[in-house]
């Protein structure tokens, strides 16, 4: 359901995160320090808020926050406990589409990947082919382990964009 900026910016703490708390995959405590920081002047006041809360968590809740996001994954292997936001966004970027051979070579670079770095491979795909998440998964799995983490936060910050343009109108 989308929300005004104006409805956010007056509701209620529990209203608030329950409006806003599944933009950050499972971490709704963002959208619980977010509502401190009202009243917000527009919708890119809300997510540069929102984003500094994360830029300024120690890394281990950063780390948190980069575990609590699912494998990219082929409709057969998604977790029956993917959020709805998942879901649609992996769905749109074609994933359930993949071929067998396309789904067998994302598991195993999805298991390379969390072997090497010790979280899930994240990349914003709303806009993306699945052949295009499929060339960043070969090119990344390559990256050293800090730039992957920073990596990973960036595009968890692409990700909350998203959901939060899908929820808040100006």
């Amino acid at each position: 359901m989308p929300y005004s900026l104006d409805d956010l910016n007056r509701m209620d703490r529990a209203a608030f995160v329950a409006a806003l708390g599944a933009v950050f995959e499972e971490s709704p405590w963002v959208a619980e320090a977010a509502w401190d920081k009202r009243p917000f002047a527009d919708a890119a006041d809300l997510r540069a808020a929102m984003t500094d809360i994360v830029r300024s968590a120690g890394p281990e809740r950063q780390r948190a926050l980069i575990l609590s996001h699912p494998d990219l994954a082929d409709r057969a292997s998604r977790p029956a406990n993917l959020t709805a936001f998942s879901q649609t966004e992996q769905a749109k970027a074609g994933l359930n589409e993949l071929t067998e051979a396309e789904a067998q070579e994302q598991r195993d670079l999805n298991r390379t990947y969390r072997d090497r770095f010790g979280f899930p491979f994240i990349m914003a795909v709303r806009f993306s082919s699945r052949q295009e998440i499929l060339a960043a998964m070969r090119e990344r799995v390559a990256n050293e382990p800090e730039l992957e983490f920073g990596r990973a936060l960036e595009e968890i910050y692409k990700i909350a964009g998203f959901r939060l343009d899908d929820l808040v109108v100006e």
